[in-house]
């Protein structure tokens, strides 16, 4: 299995390789043929470990050419790979305890790590109770040959739960399936070349970013994310030599707030042919002012891309593959109910109407692939006409089949060959346009965050009990929401858990607060209705509510 995705281990082409960011601003390359050699040798270090094939190998290293080789080791070995992300915004324990989760399930026969992040997988390994220590990436005396492999190609655990990350199962069949879709939606050229700046732990910046390019043997320009935020200016003058990319709606606006136009000066953006869009709620006003800064410099708006995707399908959905400007669109807020028929106040394409268009406007990620079945059902799982608001329902050769170690989720669900996303949607001039979670989570800086957790955290700061508080995430158009029902009349606690939600999820997540008393509503297995909790606040007939 998987040999299209490992065939450059053993065929890698001369003159191509990965270009790496160096901190001084320099550009280190490594062409394939001497990485194809490293992770070979790396296998062999791998095997001597006692490493076999289908068994699970985690590794926890930064980016680095050491983890590239390393991560195309463990396929050599003809194990299964889960990536683990280094420590970012966490402290040490909270960190320890999120790779200590993902190890419980995860099971590995082999945890790799880095010299500097040895000690903190070490703490992980012992509370999840495996044995040993973390072993260092090493390199065999000789180049192993490359093992037919089992189904499982790798574990995308979900970014956002620290208590209770799931593994999506990744199968070769999968995986080859989503980057053919990639690489025919992007329109990959055997001359082409891609940069990106995206975490390789992250399922944008590992599948679409970095082994659909490999799998190619495309030119390949990599920073890593603190580069990109310390000098974006510096990603977007690899775009004179790179034609792909993918980021989320935040990073181009990011960068046309911190770029000056005199730093892209004598550059020549005209090459530049597919700038993908997509991990969370996409700001019509932020791609406009990204393209403003760089048209003068030959960028196109028809570049930009508006995508979907998530891990349980892989990675993508669905892309605007079209040549033309994205579109967006502003919907009657009153009329978002499940089931119903979207009223749209008015639409634009990608320009002048676009500045200042954030909350309330939402943009069309293209039309669905013949061989990706998309459908929009109500909560009776019935399929919905175009223009009805449903949860998005994703199927064909890219949906996985469920998570490892009979995880559960909470708004995804595996049924029937089919993944029931836990988003919302609508289809609109034959384009699906997504709003977001439904109840379960929110998208923050492309991950998901899970309310169960934020309950968990609310309960602390507000000294209220956790079965007194329901998080509930609000799709809207162009926001990312959350509403909080408190079964109390004291709203002395509101302040403090606003601080805290906004040092969590940042200053862009609207939030609501609503106390009361007989609020909650719950199931016959009682879990919290939450998004009937949400729908009866709006309509008006959630007698006793306050809002805060």
């Amino acid at each position: 299995m998987g040999r299209a995705l490992r065939d450059w281990l053993d065929k890698p082409k001369a003159g191509r390789g990965v270009h790496l960011a160096a901190d001084d601003g320099s550009w280190e390359f490594r062409e394939y043929g001497e990485l194809a050699a490293g992770a070979r040798r790396r296998a062999a270090a791998l095997i001597e470990e006692g490493v076999r094939p289908g068994d699970v190998v985690c590794l926890v290293l930064p980016t680095d050419y050491t983890c590239m080789e390393t991560y195309y080791a463990v396929w050599a070995a003809g194990a299964t790979v889960c990536l683990i992300t280094p420590p970012l915004f966490q402290d040490g324990d909270d960190y320890v305890a999120h790779v200590a989760a993902i190890l419980r399930q995860a099971r590995p026969v082999l945890v790799v790590a880095s010299d500097e992040l040895a000690p903190l997988a070490g703490r992980a390994m012992e509370a999840a109770g495996l044995p040993g220590e973390p072993v260092r990436p090493r390199k065999g005396a000789a180049e192993a040959e490359v093992r037919e492999a089992g189904d499982l190609a790798l574990l995308q655990f979900t970014s956002g739960s620290s208590g209770s990350p799931r593994g999506v199962m990744v199968t070769w069949a999968n995986l080859e399936a989503n980057i053919e879709l990639i690489v025919r939606t992007a329109g990959f050229r055997d001359d082409h070349s891609v940069s990106s700046w995206l975490p390789l732990y992250h399922d944008m910046g590992l599948i679409g970013c970095f082994i659909a390019p490999i799998a190619w043997q495309l030119n390949l320009w990599l920073m890593r994310p603190d580069a990109f935020i310390r000098d974006p200016a510096r990603w977007v003058r690899t775009f004179e030599h790179a034609v792909h990319t993918a980021a989320p709606p935040f990073a181009y606006a990011y960068v046309a707030r911190r770029v000056k136009p005199e730093q892209l000066e004598g550059i020549d953006l005209s090459g530049w042919e597919t700038a993908i869009i997509g991990a969370e709620p996409i700001d019509p006003h932020a791609l406009e002012v990204f393209a403003r800064l760089t048209e003068p410099f030959g960028f196109r708006r028809e570049s930009l891309k508006p995508a979907y995707g998530m891990a349980e399908a892989t990675l993508l959905i669905t892309m605007d593959a079209e040549p033309r400007r994205p579109l967006a669109v502003r919907p009657d807020a009153s009329s978002l109910s499940f089931g119903e028929p979207v009223r749209i106040l008015s639409e634009h394409e990608l320009g002048e109407e676009s500045v200042g268009a954030k909350a309330g406007w939402v943009v069309g990620c293209g039309t669905p692939e013949e061989d990706v079945p998309l459908l929009i059902v109500d909560d009776e799982g019935r399929e919905l006409g175009e223009g009805f608001l449903g949860e998005i329902v994703v199927g064909g050769r890219s949906a996985c089949s469920g998570y490892y170690a009979g995880a559960e989720g909470k708004s995804t669900r595996f049924e029937g060959g089919l993944v029931y996303t836990g988003d919302a949607g609508f289809f609109y001039r034959g384009q699906l346009f997504v709003l977001g979670r439904m109840g379960e989570s929110i998208k923050v800086r492309g991950r998901s965050v899970y309310v169960e957790d934020l309950e968990a955290k609310v309960a602390e700061v507000s000294g209220l009990g956790k079965g007194r508080i329901v998080v509930v995430g609000v799709p809207g158009a162009g926001t990312k929401g959350l509403a909080l029902f408190a079964e109390t009349q004291d709203a002395g606690w509101a302040g403090d858990v606003r601080e805290m939600l906004r040092r969590r999820l940042g200053d862009d997540v609207e939030v609501t607060i609503v106390i009361g008393k007989g609020l909650i509503q719950r199931t016959s297995s009682g879990k919290p209705r939450r998004r009937y909790m949400w729908e009866r606040l709006r309509a008006g007939r959630m007698d006793g509510a306050r809002i805060l």
